[in-house]
This record gives structure tokens, C-alpha cells and sequence, in this order.
């Protein structure tokens, strides 16, 4: 059997942008995307702590240690600008190695979105 649990966890970052014209995604810092082991196009959950809003879309990177959380697309209608956003991306696993396996958890600071 196989079950899905949570791969990587960027835990409340502000969002710094909302680009409704832009073709569709989540740009995040490439800094926050390695930190947290979530690859450029893979697909990440976006909850959105200010209005419990969810939402599922791609990762894309932004500039190193800029503390870019943008939402792009359709998705832009979703959040503003200073919303606090939890990013999550799962994987599936075996059962046996879910029960061992560990998350790449980040939790940055709100502020600016920084890993310091």
C-alpha cells in the first residue's frame, strides 16, 4: 500500500505579491525552495492563514534571498499582498517508509520572509 504524506512545509510566509496577469503559479524565494526541498514546477497546497482560502498550483522560482512569495494566475484572486500563506507539497510513499520518512519542514521568519 502507498499513502500520501507531507514531502516539504514552508510554515507561515508573508506574500509579497499578487499578479493576476501572469499565466499561473506560486513564485517562492529560491532560497525558501531549496530550504525546504520543493522543486521548480512540482505541485505545492497553498492555505492562506488570513481567509482560509486553499488552493493547489505550481512552484516556480524567485530570486535568492528575496523573500518572494508571489501568486500568480487565477490564484492571485485568492490572496493580497501581507497575507500569511502555509506552502505544502506531499508525496507518496510506501507505508513502511512513511513511517520513518521526515519532512523537509522550513519555518522562516514573517517579516521578510528570511531563513535567519
Amino acid at each position: 500500500m502507498q499513502i500520501e504524506v507531507v514531502k516539504s512545509k514552508i510554515h507561515r510566509v508573508t506574500v509579497t505579491g499578487a499578479d493576476l496577469n501572469y499565466i499561473g503559479s506560486i513564485t517562492i524565494d529560491e532560497a525558501l525552495m531549496e530550504a525546504s526541498n520543493i522543486l521548480e514546477g512540482e505541485k505545492v497546497a497553498i492555505v492562506n492563514i488570513n481567509n482560509g482560502e486553499r488552493l493547489e498550483t505550481y512552484a516556480i522560482k524567485g530570486n535568492r534571498n528575496s523573500g518572494e512569495i508571489t501568486l500568480n494566475g487565477p490564484a492571485a484572486r485568492k490572496v493580497q499582498k501581507g497575507d500569511i500563506v502555509i506552502i505544502i507539497a506531499y508525496g507518496i510513499l510506501d507505508f513502511e517508509e512513511a513511517k520513518t520518512f521526515k519532512p523537509s519542514l522550513v519555518f522562516p521568519n514573517e517579516k521578510d520572509n528570511s531563513l535567519t
